[in-house]
C-alpha cells in the first residue's frame, strides 16, 4: 500500500486512512447503481457534475506532495487551474471508467502536501456534492465528521476552509454534543454545519435554533 505524504501529527493517520477508505468504498457502491442519465447532474461544488467532482477524487487519490507541486506550478499557481488540470486528466468519456479508475486508487494513502484532516473534509463534503443533487442518502461518522468540522472552523476561506462563515454565531452539532463559537445558537448534524461552513447548500430543516435563518441566508453563495 503506498504510505501517505500529506502532513500529519502523530497517530492520525490510524485514525483518518481507515475513514477515507470506507468512505471511498460506500461511495463506489453507491455509484454503481447510478442511472447513466445522472452523471452530469450539477454536484453541489459550482461548475462541476457529478463527473467532475468523481474524476477529482480520482486525481487527489493519487496525488503526492512533489506530484502536487508540480501540479501547480504547471498551473502557474492557479489553484483552480490545477484542479481542473486534475479533473480533464481523470475523468474519462464513459462516466463507468472513472468510477474503475476510482475503484482502483480506493486503498491509496497519499495526498497533496497538507493536513491530513482535509481528507475527511474532501470524503464527507465531495461524497455529499455528489450524493445529495442524485438523490442519495448517506450516515455519515459524525464523529469523524466533527474532526472535519474543527478543521474547517479553524481554517480561512481563502484556502478552503470556513472560519469566516462561522464568526458570530455559536454552532452546535446535535449527534455529537459539539459546539463552537458565540452568538445565536445554530443547531443541526455536525454534517450540514460542515456543509454550511464549507459554503454548500443545506435545506432549511437541517438546522433550527434563534440564528438558523440568519446563518443560512448568510452562507448562501457565500464565497
Amino acid at each position: 500500500m503506498v504510505k501517505a505524504l500529506a502532513y500529519r501529527t502523530p497517530g492520525s493517520g490510524s485514525r483518518i486512512w481507515p475513514v477515507v477508505r470506507e468512505e471511498r468504498r460506500a461511495l463506489i457502491s453507491d455509484l454503481e447503481q447510478l442511472q447513466p442519465s445522472l452523471w452530469q447532474t450539477p454536484s453541489l461544488c459550482p461548475g462541476w457534475s457529478v463527473h467532475d467532482v468523481l474524476a477529482h477524487l480520482v486525481d487527489t487519490a493519487k496525488a503526492t506532495r512533489w506530484g502536487f507541486v508540480r501540479s501547480v506550478v504547471a498551473a502557474c499557481f492557479d489553484f483552480d487551474r490545477t484542479n481542473a488540470m486534475g479533473i480533464a486528466r481523470e475523468r474519462a468519456e464513459d462516466p463507468v471508467r472513472t468510477l474503475d479508475r476510482f475503484k482502483a486508487v480506493q486503498a491509496r494513502e497519499t495526498g497533496p502536501p497538507v493536513p491530513l484532516a482535509t481528507r475527511l473534509v474532501e470524503a464527507f463534503i465531495h461524497g455529499e456534492d455528489i450524493r445529495r443533487p442524485v438523490g442519495i442518502r448517506r450516515t455519515y461518522p459524525s464523529a469523524h465528521v466533527v474532526t472535519a468540522l474543527k478543521y474547517q472552523l479553524k481554517t480561512s476561506v481563502t484556502i478552503g476552509g470556513g472560519k469566516e462563515r462561522a464568526k458570530g454565531w455559536r454552532l452546535v452539532a446535535v449527534d455529537e454534543g459539539f459546539s463552537y463559537g458565540f452568538g445565536p445558537e445554530v443547531r443541526g448534524p455536525a454534517i450540514a454545519l460542515l456543509l454550511a461552513v464549507s459554503g454548500r447548500p443545506v435545506l432549511k430543516h437541517e438546522l433550527s435554533g434563534p440564528g438558523a435563518g440568519a446563518f443560512l441566508r448568510g452562507t448562501e453563495g457565500a464565497p
